[in-house]
């Protein structure tokens, strides 16, 4: 028997399940299946930068290819392997690899589960107003805005 935990200290799996994704169209979101995150930094009430545990299911992707203006972003592989895609092409990234994403640097990226089994995986990011999310593949950019994104067209028109 587990132990309870009391804060500032969790255990990851009393922190809800997320699997829907906030792009702002059904095919967007779709793609984004075999997607889980728990919210980690949100339940310890960190709000200078989120810390999220994934499983992405064989198959499953991180989410679209994109980078940031002003978010740093790292990522630690915990179990499994995953491919890495970016601008210069891919990479397998095994547990315990990491890879970070400076703001700032048009290097579009995104995770993918190749393997037939489920990976895990920390991902991290600050949470600084004004950001934008360009998607070299979609005809998208997302603002970021306290605690909520608008997304746009590339010609800045709305969603």
């Amino acid at each position: 028997m587990k132990t309870p935990l009391d804060l500032p200290a969790l255990d990851p799996a009393n922190v809800p399940v997320r699997t829907a994704s906030i792009y702002p169209t059904e095919a967007q979101r779709q793609r984004l299946a075999g997607r889980a995150k728990q919210a980690l930094g949100d339940a310890l009430g960190l709000q200078n930068f989120g810390v999220n545990l994934v499983r992405l299911e064989p198959g499953a992707i991180s989410a679209l290819r994109h980078w940031h203006t002003r978010q740093d972003e790292f990522i630690y592989v915990l179990e499994g392997e995953l491919t890495l895609v970016t601008e210069a092409g891919e990479q397998n990234l095994p547990a315990g690899a990491c890879a970070g994403f400076p703001a700032g640097q048009a290097d579009g990226h995104q995770l993918v589960n190749r393997s037939d089994h489920v990976v895990v995986y920390l991902e991290v990011g600050d949470r600084l107003p004004g950001d934008r999310s360009h998607y070299p593949d979609e005809d998208l950019e997302a603002r970021a805005g306290r605690g909520s994104y608008e997304f746009l067209h590339r010609d800045g028109t709305p969603y």
